[in-house]
């Protein structure tokens, strides 16, 4: 066993209380990355102290960094700390797994009442809470990152780069990196606030304190296992779908994009959302935009990752285009495939990455790429709220093309009053009541539901 293994292995917490908590944990997860982020830091941080604020903050800030679901990633990575790897695996498994089952029960749900108007009403109601709920994430968020003006003028770049000019997404993430080095090379006021210079220290004695380093070297060994045991999990499912039904199927065009989508969606859940909504609603017609948003607003009321949509996405995709299957069997497969090629490979980045990340914590070139990668999505953001505003307060949207310009507008004169009304209460609600995701979500079905009972009684 090399030196890094064994580090691995010791408990700093008692493996059972780990499970425990991590199992409290994602039964609390709700309202997104942020909502799930509070609920580890208050549960890790503050009542267990389990670990300390910076060490905390600098796990997240490389699990913001990576492809993917920042806030499980993050369970995984404070998993790893306490528990080794099989801590991590325990904490990132419970983390989505109950989010798993309930939205596989929506989905089916959706499929087989959605067309049904009291049941449709209801999920518009769902729907419209979400407008909300995505933006007082980019105020969230913005709040946290954008610490001095030049960040807020690259995120506001961001924005104007995917809603004005179709620029890919990777794209964004990779020069906003670069902007990001450079500012911090060159503009000390940027390299100040990333440093946290004048930040007070934490009044309490984690189990991991904020300069321990609880991890051994990072070895080659252990890193190739990793690499094979990981790539290996990832890849067979999409090969047996491959050899069972063919490389036109729905189920490996699934497969395939969703895989794919694991590498290149950088920027945090509501980053993958933009990317995923783009393909699976313009690409690949999997569903409509109306109800991609649908599709988010059951993932809030779930615990466990937004990005969990991908599975209702999988399931709908699927049950449409079941080639030889019956579509029931299809929709589970579709679902279940999307779930795992999603999250399998977050296990595979942490314990690849955590060991170097944890013998660079302070370098300040790291910081500044992750600044500006944080700062662009602040752009992902608002151009993923922009997105959902249009097609689920108007039926009807047209693109305008005029040379680098690609931008979606609204037709105003088909703007829908229920989802309209509903967006209204729930941004009373949220904004100026401070009512919780979940509870909003709940009322604005409510909301929806009596809307579409009163147009069953008068129709």
């Amino acid at each position: 066993m090399s030196a890094t293994d064994a580090a691995e292995t010791r408990d700093l917490v008692p493996f059972r209380d780990a499970l425990r908590v991590w199992f409290l944990v994602s039964l609390e997860t709700f309202g997104g990355p942020a909502g799930q982020i509070a609920v580890m830091h208050r549960i890790l941080v503050e009542e267990k102290r389990w670990i300390g604020h910076r060490r905390f903050q600098h796990a997240m800030n490389f699990c913001v960094m990576l492809p993917g679901p920042e806030a499980q990633q993050l369970a995984i990575y404070i998993g790893w700390l306490l528990n080794g790897k099989r801590g991590g695996l325990v904490a990132g498994t419970l983390f989505v797994l109950p989010g798993v089952v309930a939205l596989l029960a929506l989905s089916a749900i959706f499929v087989a009442y959605g067309d049904a108007p009291v049941v449709a009403a209801l999920f518009t109601g769902i729907a419209a809470a979400t407008l909300i709920i995505v933006g007082q994430a980019i105020v969230k968020v913005g709040r946290r990152c954008l610490v001095h003006p030049a960040l807020v003028v690259l995120a506001v770049a961001g924005f104007a780069a995917l809603a004005l000019f179709a620029v890919p997404f990777p794209v964004v993430i990779l020069i906003a990196a670069l902007t990001g080095w450079l500012l911090t090379r060159y503009v000390p006021g940027v390299a100040k606030k990333i440093d946290g210079s004048g930040d007070a220290p934490d009044r309490i004695q984690p189990v991991i304190a904020d300069n321990a380093l609880n991890a051994g070297k990072p070895s080659a060994v252990s890193a190739g296992k990793i690499l094979a045991v990981g790539l290996t999990l990832w890849i067979l499912p999409i090969i047996a779908v491959v050899l069972f039904t063919g490389i036109g199927s729905v189920f490996t065009q699934q497969g395939v994009f969703f895989s794919t989508m694991a590498l290149v969606t950088f920027g945090g859940a509501y980053a993958v959302l933009a990317y995923v909504a783009q393909q699976a609603v313009e690409v690949f017609h999997w569903l409509t935009p109306g109800e991609m948003a649908r599709g988010l607003g059951l993932a809030e009321t779930t615990p466990g990752p937004l990005i969990m949509v991908v599975q209702f996405v999988g399931f709908v995709g699927a049950y449409r285009n079941p080639g030889d299957l019956d579509p029931w069997v299809a929709a589970i497969i579709g679902a279940l495939l999307t779930t795992w090629v999603t999250f399998v490979p977050c296990f595979i980045f942490i314990f690849l990455g955590a060991p170097h990340i944890e013998r660079l914590r302070g370098n300040r070139q790291l910081s500044g790429a992750l600044t500006g990668i944080t700062a662009a999505v602040v752009g992902v953001i608002a151009n993923l709220a922009v997105f959902f505003a249009f097609n689920m307060l108007f039926s009807e949207t047209f693109r305008l093309d005029s040379g680098p310009l690609q931008l979606q507008l609204p037709v105003l004169s088909s703007v829908s009053i229920l989802p309209l009304a509903v967006a209204v209460v729930a941004g009373v609600l949220m904004l100026k009541l401070r009512w919780t995701a979940l509870r909003t979500i709940g009322v604005c079905a409510l909301l929806g539901l009596a809307a579409g009972l009163l147009e069953l009684a008068t129709a």
